[in-house]
C-alpha cells in the first residue's frame, strides 16, 4: 500500500479524487434518473425512456473531444463555467419539460456534461511522477467502480421514497457541486516542466493520433462494450432463472472484486500490457455464461471483476503517456468518447446475442468483443513502433 500512500500524499490529490467520486457517481446515474422520470412521471414506455438515455449518451460521446480541445486552448475554469451553467439549468428544468423537449435537451446536456473524468485523468498525469502514475490511475479506476456501485443504487433507492423529479434535481445538484468543487480546487493539468516546454506548442493531430493511440482508444472502446454487455447478460441470466431480485448482489460482487483487482494491480512493481489484460478479461467472461443461478453467477463474475479496474487503469495510463501535454485534454476526451460509444453499443449487440442463443450467448458475445478489441489493439500497437513518441505505455520497461 506504500504506492497508494505516496499518491494520496501528493498535494491536492485526495480532495480531487473525493470530488470526482461525488460527481462521477451522479454522472453514472444520470441516465437512470432520466429513465425513471420518463417511465414514472411521464408514464411512458421504456423504449421512450431509452431514447432519452441514448440522446444523453450520444451528447456525451460527441462532446468529450470538443470540451477537451477547449480545455487545452482556453483553460479548465472556462470550460467548467461553460458546462456547469447548462447542467444547472437542465436538471432544474427536467420536471417541467415535455417529452420531446426533454429528448432534445438531453442531447445538449450530454454535449455540455461537466468533464469530471477527463479532467481527473489529466490532473493525475500532471500531478504525479512516472513511477506514481500507474498506482494513481489504479485509484482512479477504483473510484470509477465505487461510483458505478453507489450512483445507480442511490437513485433507485431514493426514487422509491421521493418523486422522480426530485431525484433528477439531486443528480443535477451533485453534478454541479462536483464541477464547482473542481473549479475551486483548480488542479494543474500540466506538469511544471510541460507548462514551460512541450505544452507551449500544440502539435498537429497527425503527430499524436497515430496507430498506438488508436490502438489504446480501440481497447478502451472494447472494454466498455464488454462491461455493458456483461451487465445485460447478468440480468438475462437471472431473469431466466426467476431470480432478478438477486441481480444487485451479483453486480455488487462484480464491483467489489473490481475494486480489489485495481488495488492489487496498482501495488504491483511491474505493469501489464493493456492488450493482455483485456484479452484475459474477455477469456474469463465467456465461461460465466455456464452459470444458471445467482450463487454460481456470483462466483463466475469474480475473474472478470478482478481484471476490470486494472484494464481500465492501463487504458488511462496509456492515453496520458501517448498524448503530448498540449493536447492531453482532447486525447482524454477522445478516450471518454470511445468508452461512451462502447457502453452504448455493448447492450444492443449483446441483446441480439441473448435473443438468438440465450444468456450464455450474451456472455460469449461480450467476451468475444473484448478479445477482438485486444487483438486489434495488439496488432495496431505493433504496426509502426518507430513512429510513436513513446514506447508502449502499459508494457514492462525493456
Amino acid at each position: 500500500m506504500t504506492r497508494f500512500r505516496q499518491v494520496l500524499a501528493v498535494r491536492g490529490m485526495t480532495p480531487l479524487l473525493g470530488i470526482a467520486l461525488l460527481a462521477r457517481a451522479a454522472i453514472t446515474a444520470d441516465a437512470i434518473a432520466l429513465t425513471m422520470y420518463v417511465v414514472l412521471a411521464l408514464d411512458m414506455s421504456y423504449a421512450a425512456a431509452g431514447a432519452v438515455a441514448a440522446s444523453l449518451t450520444a451528447g456525451v460521446a460527441l462532446g468529450g473531444p470538443l470540451l477537451g480541445r477547449m480545455i487545452d486552448r482556453r483553460g479548465l475554469r472556462t470550460v467548467l463555467l461553460v458546462t456547469i451553467v447548462p447542467q444547472l439549468v437542465f436538471w432544474l428544468a427536467v420536471p417541467a419539460l415535455p417529452y420531446v423537449v426533454l429528448l432534445v435537451a438531453s442531447f445538449a446536456a450530454g454535449l455540455l456534461m461537466v468533464p469530471v473524468q477527463p479532467v481527473t485523468r489529466q490532473a493525475i498525469a500532471a500531478m504525479t511522477t512516472a513511477e506514481q502514475r500507474r498506482a494513481a490511475f489504479a485509484l482512479e479506476s477504483v473510484m470509477g467502480e465505487l461510483s458505478y456501485m453507489a450512483g445507480p443504487a442511490a437513485v433507485i433507492l431514493f426514487a422509491a421514497q421521493a418523486s422522480p423529479g426530485v431525484v433528477a434535481w439531486g443528480v443535477g445538484a451533485a453534478i454541479v457541486a462536483g464541477g464547482v468543487g473542481i473549479a475551486l480546487l483548480n488542479p494543474p493539468l500540466r506538469a511544471e516542466e510541460e507548462a514551460d516546454g512541450e505544452a507551449a506548442d500544440r502539435p498537429g493531430r497527425r503527430e499524436w493520433l497515430g496507430t498506438r493511440m488508436i490502438a489504446v482508444l480501440t481497447m478502451g472502446f472494447g472494454v466498455a462494450m464488454l462491461l455493458s454487455g456483461v451487465d445485460l447478460a447478468i440480468i438475462a441470466t437471472l431473469e431466466e432463472a426467476g431470480q432478478v431480485s438477486w441481480a444487485a448482489v451479483v453486480v455488487a460482487v462484480f464491483g467489489v472484486t473490481s475494486v480489489a483487482g485495481g488495488l492489487v494491480y496498482g501495488a504491483l512493481s511491474r505493469p501489464v500490457a493493456t492488450w493482455l489484460l483485456l484479452g484475459l478479461l474477455g477469456l474469463v467472461t465467456i465461461p460465466a455464461g455456464l452459470a444458471d443461478d445467482w450463487p454460481w453467477l456470483s462466483v463466475a463474475v469474480i475473474g472478470a471483476g478482478l481484471l476490470t479496474a486494472p484494464t481500465l487503469s492501463t487504458v488511462s495510463d496509456a492515453v496520458s503517456r501517448l498524448a503530448p501535454s498540449g493536447v492531453r485534454g482532447e486525447a482524454t476526451g477522445l478516450q471518454s468518447s470511445a468508452q461512451s460509444a462502447g457502453f452504448a453499443l455493448g447492450a444492443p449487440v449483446v441483446g441480439v446475442a441473448i435473443d438468438v442463443s440465450g444468456p450464455a450467448g450474451g456472455f460469449a458475445a461480450a467476451g468475444l468483443a473484448g478479445l477482438l478489441a485486444a487483438l486489434t489493439g495488439y496488432l495496431l500497437s505493433r504496426r509502426s513502433p518507430a513512429s510513436s513518441r513513446v514506447s508502449e505505455p502499459s508494457a514492462p520497461a525493456r
